[in-house]
């Protein structure tokens, strides 16, 4: 079982009195204030999640100040923002992505975070970073479909969004146009700016022009120990999107990058020349 942040509660109420809230079990535990303690990345205790939780009593609802807090943000109709997080994989980007997301909830802003639904490496309902940090997220197959999926009005009292495997998303450009400029919402968009052949990916970064900070992370070249700026796929497949961890993916330097790739090309050669000499004695 997989660490997780500790206690979480909900800042969103629907269109009816917070004290017959009750949360469907059919939709994820997804709106949340993390706990104001310091989050522990090293010790992170399990989240558990008991049907009482689920049901009326005890009701869950914001407290006075967070109220007082939303209301006002929603009548101020502020501008919103749009960061952006990048890097090669197993640069510590969902971990970056959720440490933000709780500084904004610990200043009591109302959050919610959504991944694809491509991405099932850890479970669908939840992201997970490589060392095992987990939090309870929206999984969806497209952008559009957000507002519709958690409804209108907690829609409305959403402060910041979080989108983790940003690259996985069709229309990322439109929803933080519409997210930022006209809803006032802050986007945090954590993805893989470059595939496997250091092309772009998806449309992370078709957002930066929208962006009031880019951070481009880097992580830790596994055959020599130097920055790593590059994601090096160790298989033969060569589809744009395939799912994988470190089976399938290092991150690497750039002189052992394009030293792997010469590695790689030459085995993908002789392996087809062999596939060919198999088909001509048969």
């Amino acid at each position: 079982m997989l660490p997780t942040i500790p206690v979480m509660k909900s800042l969103i109420s629907p269109p009816f009195s917070p004290l017959s809230l009750r949360f469907p079990i059919t939709k994820p535990f997804a709106f949340f204030s993390l706990s104001s303690k310091k989050l522990n990345l090293s010790n992170p205790k399990f989240l558990h999640i008991n049907p009482s939780m689920l049901s009326p009593k005890p009701p869950i609802s914001s407290t006075p100040s967070q109220q007082s807090h939303m209301e006002t943000t929603q009548s101020s109709s502020p501008c919103g923002e749009v960061h952006v997080i990048v890097g090669p994989m197993f640069a510590g980007k969902t971990t970056t992505l959720l440490r933000r997301i709780q500084a904004e909830s610990n200043n009591g802003r109302t959050v919610a975070v959504i991944k694809s639904i491509k991405d099932t490496r850890y479970g669908l309902d939840s992201i997970v970073t490589h060392d095992g940090m987990k939090l309870p997220c929206w999984p969806l197959t497209n952008l559009s479909s957000f507002r519709q999926k958690i409804g209108t009005d907690a829609y409305d009292q959403l402060d910041v969004i979080g989108i983790d495997e940003a690259q996985f998303f069709e229309g990322l450009y439109d929803f933080c146009c519409e997210a930022a400029d006209r809803d006032g919402k802050t986007v945090i968009v954590a993805g893989l700016d470059g595939d496997f052949l250091r092309r772009s990916f998806g449309s992370v970064l078709d957002i930066i022009p929208l962006a009031n900070s880019v951070m481009k992370l880097t992580a830790r070249c596994e055959l020599c120990g130097k920055r790593a700026f590059f994601t090096l796929r160790k298989t033969d497949e060569t589809q744009t999107e395939l799912i994988g961890g470190a089976d399938v993916y290092m991150p690497v330097c750039r002189h052992h990058y394009v030293s792997g790739q010469v590695v790689i090309e030459t085995a993908r050669s002789v392996l087809e020349s062999q596939k060919l000499q198999c088909g001509s004695y048969t």
